[in-house]
């Protein structure tokens, strides 16, 4: 698969920094498109890790539904903006990941994800976490996407 390049390529982020974007920032933006062809994003908690996204969600849903018709996905971070109105710009730093989606069917790679989930968004609350992972799992969906390209970006208005 090809992938274009940035067209700034001087507001570009070198991957490594691109990475350590996208393993800290707290929501992306998953964007799915549907079998007619119709985008669909949605900001959603996750996972970065290991060159792959996680995320859960319902068992059933759009985004679901939208992966099994196409599993090319984009999911984009933005770890920081701040509008700039006397330079009419904006100061950001952004990333884009493209990849390939899957519903991860495998309890214990689910447990996993949800685990690793506990420990980014609730890591004061493990046993409260590991309680709702045991009462939830069988209603619970991992999406995992492997992450073909990445890119950054930053701007200082």
């Amino acid at each position: 698969m090809i992938f274009r390049k940035m067209r700034r390529s001087d507001k570009e982020l070198p991957e490594n920094d691109a990475r350590e974007i996208l393993s800290k920032a707290s929501f992306g933006v998953l964007s799915t498109v549907d079998i007619d062809g119709m985008p669909y994003g949605v900001p959603v908690n996750y996972v970065y890790e290991g060159g792959r996204i996680l995320i859960h969600c319902a068992s059933s849903g759009h985004k679901l539904d939208n992966i099994s018709q196409n599993s090319r996905v984009s999911f984009c971070v933005v770890e920081y903006a701040k509008v700039v109105p006397e330079r009419f710009s904006t100061s950001f730093r952004s990333v884009i990941a493209f990849g390939k989606a899957s519903i991860v069917d495998n309890d214990e790679e689910k447990i996993e994800a949800l685990m690793k989930l506990v420990y980014k968004y609730s890591a004061d609350y493990v046993n409260e976490g590991i309680n709702e992972i045991n009462v939830s799992l069988k209603t619970t969906s991992i999406i995992r996407i492997d992450v073909l390209h990445l890119t950054g970006k930053s701007a200082n208005g």
